[in-house]
């Protein structure tokens, strides 16, 4: 089985793999094209997002900055928004649904580590071998959902649809459709709130 499958099954698996660092380069490179475009090339960003992506929907709008780690794991449904500053740490699947509207400085991670001091440090890594463990859990915001500024949308969590993401929080654990949920760690405020 090669890493990018491991990566993907969220088993442990080599970060620094060079088949993988090498997919990693490739997507940090039309990041780094989408980042220096002018803000009013507003075709070339199109573009530019649908070779970085897995999939991108009609009606996508993506601020500049925005960071991640290989691209081909993101989806993106159409009319999404997602606004300045943005990581998607797309180590595993990143499914974000239509009608999404992500605010600034907004971080999602599928990456995780063993809490384990002893199961995450790989004392004796060999050559093209990461010195700590890894592995991931694929993450999905449904459709319609608002997540406010400065929220971290952690590994393994999914967002219900219509839900509402207070600015700041820190989601956990998954939140389920139609509700305001805010906090660190993220808890349900307000339910039925279509």
């Amino acid at each position: 089985m090669k890493e990018f499958d491991r990566m993907l099954s969220g088993e442990f698996y080599n970060t620094r793999d060079p088949e993988l660092l090498q997919m990693s380069f490739d997507a940090k490179k039309l990041v780094e094209t989408f980042n220096s475009t002018s803000v009013d090339e507003t075709e070339s960003k199109v573009q530019i997002l649908k070779k970085l992506l897995g999939s991108v929907g009609e009606g996508v709008w993506i601020e500049k900055p925005i960071q991640c780690e290989f691209g081909k794991n993101i989806s993106i449904g159409r009319n999404t928004f997602i606004n300045f500053n943005s990581v998607l740490l797309d180590n595993n699947k990143i499914t974000i649904g239509e009608n999404v509207l992500i605010a600034p400085n907004v971080q999602i991670y599928t990456a995780t580590h063993p809490i384990s001091v002893m199961e995450r440090i790989n004392k004796h890594p060999q050559a093209n071998e990461a010195p700590y463990r890894t592995n991931t859990k694929p993450v999905t915001i449904g459709n319609n959902v608002w997540i406010g500024g400065n929220s971290v949308i952690l590994p393994g969590v999914s967002i219900g649809e219509n839900t509402v993401i207070g600015a700041g929080s820190v989601v956990t654990k998954s939140i389920p459709a139609n509700c305001v949920a805010v906090g660190n760690p993220c808890k349900i405020i307000k339910e039925n709130i279509n």
